[in-house]
């Protein structure tokens, strides 16, 4: 199968040497075309991904078009707030008869859309069988090392969620296959923005008992919004929802713990976001996510007061003591 990879970031490059180690033929865009001769060069990703070879079964380039042109299946891996501009510089002859599949987690700024809505949006004939997201817990730092990791694969049709996951299951890297491809892409783009705010926790040195509370209140908001939205609740439990919100919230690989970890020791966000050479999704997102809650009138406080530490300077522990003062509720609301 001819295969492309948009993004030579961490996990894109992870996932290129995936498809490799599974027979296919691998492409590997990466936007620099100096690092992409240098990654060429060397069969190693230094900055991202360093002390991991790739295998010769991987072509590295920085030609969008030659790497897109009649591939069976081509993986986003571009962070969501480049992906738009990006795609819109392959044109749909190319690509009409691919599979995109998306493992970015975010939501775009400005339309508050997800990959698979932002790809339907770039090119409006594609059919919803040729759309789908790979998510879950699943560092790079790990899944390049073998470290045997569990994925979900979605999309509106079980055939084409089935494709991904053949394309990408091997004995360490376990596929499952969902048709909740709205739930399985808002789990993993919301859980980003409760990271953040758990990293913040840590910042601030509150405990365990803070991090337990954030997480299963976060998983709580996160499920409401999507149920708003359309997803399936049991998507929420699985995988892309709880799994990879615990391993984004307590992992020291997550960008988005980093972040909030920084500016909850007394960092501003533009100093952080200045020394990492990664994109942490959840900061952008956590826009996105208030406004989503906002359309759809879904209390999400965790969400909100997030965004508020970001983008309005708020005082973290002011923050938390607005959690924890709100008016008393029933943790199930009938």
């Amino acid at each position: 199968m001819k295969t492309a990879v948009l993004g030579a970031g961490a996990w894109g490059t992870t996932l290129a040497i995936i498809l490799a180690q599974n027979g296919h033929d691998v492409t590997l865009w990466e936007y620099q075309s100096d690092y992409a001769e240098q990654v060429s060069a060397s069969r190693e990703n230094t900055i991202y991904l360093p002390g991991v070879t790739i295998p010769p079964g991987v072509e590295i380039t920085n030609n969008l078009e030659k790497a897109c042109t009649h591939k069976d299946l081509i993986v986003l891996a571009i962070p969501t707030q480049f992906t738009r501009s990006i795609i819109s510089q392959i044109p749909y002859s190319l690509v009409q008869h691919s599979i995109f599949t998306s493992v970015s987690k975010g939501i775009e700024v400005g339309t508050d859309m997800t990959i698979s809505r932002l790809i339907s949006d770039v090119y409006p004939g594609i059919p919803d069988t040729h759309v789908g997201v790979l998510s879950g817990p699943s560092h790079a730092e790990e899944v390049s090392r073998m470290i045997p990791t569990t994925v979900v694969a979605a999309s509106k049709h079980h055939e084409t969620a089935k494709f991904i996951q053949d394309a990408f299951m091997t004995p360490y890297f376990r596929v499952y296959s969902s048709e909740d491809l709205v739930g399985v892409e808002l789990g993993g783009a919301f859980k980003n923005v409760i990271a953040v705010g758990a990293g913040i926790i840590d910042g601030l040195k509150f405990g365990d008992n803070t991090k337990a509370a954030i997480m299963t209140r976060g998983i709580a908001e996160i499920s409401r919004l999507g149920l708003a939205m359309g997803a399936k609740p049991e998507t929420f439990s699985g995988l892309s929802g709880m799994g990879d919100l615990i391993v984004t919230c307590m992992s020291r690989h997550s960008r988005n713990r980093y972040v909030g970890e920084k500016i909850g020791s007394g960092m501003k966000l533009k100093d952080v976001l200045a020394g990492m050479h990664a994109v942490a999704e959840g900061v952008a997102t956590s826009k996105s996510a208030s406004d989503l809650a906002l359309h759809y009138n879904v209390e999400t406080p965790i969400t909100n007061e997030v965004y508020k530490i970001l983008f309005e300077d708020k005082d973290p522990v002011k923050a938390t003591d607005d959690l924890m003062t709100r008016e008393r509720k029933a943790e199930w609301p009938k």
